[in-house]
């Protein structure tokens, strides 16, 4: 089962601000994509929440966007900043990224963002948003959220 991001949102209205707030702090984040061997591969991606969408824009024929036309799953982790403070948690995002080549949505994508042409646009299909924090200096708190199922809270000392 997977949910778009307008989904993710509506289910879970407070975790979803959070995630974006995480997102938000940084433009450069990594994405986890798997090789033809299948083993992983990481790289820097920029994000964009828009119209209900976690939308991945790529440079043509980058390895992470074969990849995922190879093989849609991926893990996106926000990046975490500088030290150790990590204001808002760790936040990971992990689904599948679908290919868009309608030239209407890539289209209202380049009027919002306007990245550099030709590129690879992917929106998301979530299977998993995670959250980690530390909470009162004394609990670690795993926030696990899947379509279909309200958010999992987990606290360890």
């Amino acid at each position: 089962m997977s949910a778009n991001w307008a989904a993710f949102a509506e289910a879970e209205p407070a975790l979803a601000r959070t995630v974006e707030e995480r997102f938000g702090s940084f433009t450069h984040h990594v994405l986890a994509t798997l090789r033809r061997d299948g083993s992983p591969r990481t790289t820097g991606l920029e994000v964009r929440f828009l119209n209900g969408e976690l939308w991945l824009g790529m440079m043509p024929k980058s390895l992470k966007a074969l990849d995922l036309r190879r093989d849609p799953r991926f893990a996106l982790q926000a990046n975490p900043g500088p030290g150790t403070g990590m204001g808002g948690g760790d936040v990971r995002i992990s689904g599948r990224a679908v290919e868009v080549e309608d030239d209407s949505a890539k289209g209202a994508y380049v009027k919002e963002v306007e990245p550099p042409e030709p590129f690879h646009l992917f929106r998301t299909e979530l299977t998993e948003v995670v959250r980690t924090c530390v909470e009162d200096d004394t609990y670690l708190v795993v926030q696990v959220w899947r379509p279909g199922e309200p958010v999992r809270t987990l606290k360890r000392t």
